[in-house]
């Protein structure tokens, strides 16, 4: 036992001698353990945990634009509904792997020339996606940085907090119409609650896509930094977030966005019916595969 105190004597005096450690700070970092990170992942989404911190990075990572596919959204709840049941986790920031794009949103392919059975699937999926993400205990911010249409949007503005990369060539918006198609009542009033009825109005008529400058003004977004900033901006605001008591700021959310859950709560399979009986329709059908040409147009 002497010889072992011996040793570790002269370890601690090599060790103070070779300016490694300056005051009582720096001996407490002798002890402190390395930061604990680990992370789990599948084919489209990346989860990265910090312990220390009790914060998560959620990252989108279906090349090439993050489209939300059936096997997207199912991994999608999968990873949230894992870190909701994980108590060491109170903060997610939601971000892409993919430069340039948030999320282009939900994939049209999925919505075309399949089967009625498939479309109540997917939507039921989407459902999931947003009930889960909207109502989360965590504390949620979008670290948007690249564009964000339709779907994207949506997964956005159910955040608690957004920032988004001030570039003018990102957009973010619920641009369903230009597709020929229908925002549901429930995109709809979660864009009420994040920038008010007259200006969704307009949104979802016209089929806006709003530059990171004007979606700021509008409400959209919290925040514009600068592109290299965005993960490190919403690191920062998770730390004011996680200041205040969980108890108080579930309780205050939930009184916010109960009743727009429950809406959709209450008519949700009559909401997959009208889905499926709306996307089944012929003039839908070709609408959609007129959509999906032009993209295949833009890609040759």
């Amino acid at each position: 036992m002497a010889a072992a105190a011996a040793t570790a004597s002269r370890a601690w005096r090599l060790l103070r001698g070779s300016g490694a450690f300056h005051g009582r700070a720096a001996i407490q970092r002798l002890w402190d353990p390395p930061a604990q990170r680990r992370l789990f992942s599948n084919n489209k989404i990346l989860v990265e945990l910090d312990e220390n911190t009790g914060v998560a990075v959620m990252k989108m990572k279906s090349p090439p634009v993050n489209s939300q596919t059936l096997e997207f959204l199912t991994e999608f709840s999968i990873s949230l509904e894992k870190l909701e049941n994980d108590r060491a986790y109170r903060g997610l920031i939601l971000t892409s792997a993919t430069p340039k794009i948030f999320s282009a949103g939900l994939d049209i392919t999925e919505m075309c020339g399949k089967s009625e059975e498939h479309y109540a699937e997917f939507w039921r999926a989407v459902q999931e996606m947003w009930l889960k993400l909207y109502m989360s205990r965590l504390v949620t911010i979008a670290a948007i940085n690249g564009s964000s249409p339709a779907g994207g949007c949506l997964m956005a503005v159910s955040c608690d907090y957004r920032i988004m990369a001030e570039n003018p060539k990102y957009g973010i918006g619920l641009n369903e119409t230009r597709l020929g198609i229908v925002a549901p009542f429930w995109f709809k009033d979660t864009m009420i609650n994040t920038i008010g009825h007259r200006a969704t109005e307009q949104a979802l008529q016209m089929g806006l896509l709003y530059p990171a400058p004007q979606a700021l003004s509008i409400g959209i977004v919290d925040q514009l930094v600068p592109e290299e900033k965005v993960q490190d901006v919403a690191a920062a605001a998770m730390t004011q977030w996680l200041a205040i008591p969980d108890h108080a700021r579930l309780i205050t959310k939930s009184a916010m966005r109960k009743p727009t859950v429950d809406r959709l709560l209450t008519h949700r399979e009559a909401d997959i019916q009208n889905f499926v009986s709306f996307i089944s329709r012929d003039s839908i059908q070709k609408s959609l595969q007129v959509y999906l040409e032009m993209l295949k147009g833009k890609k040759g």
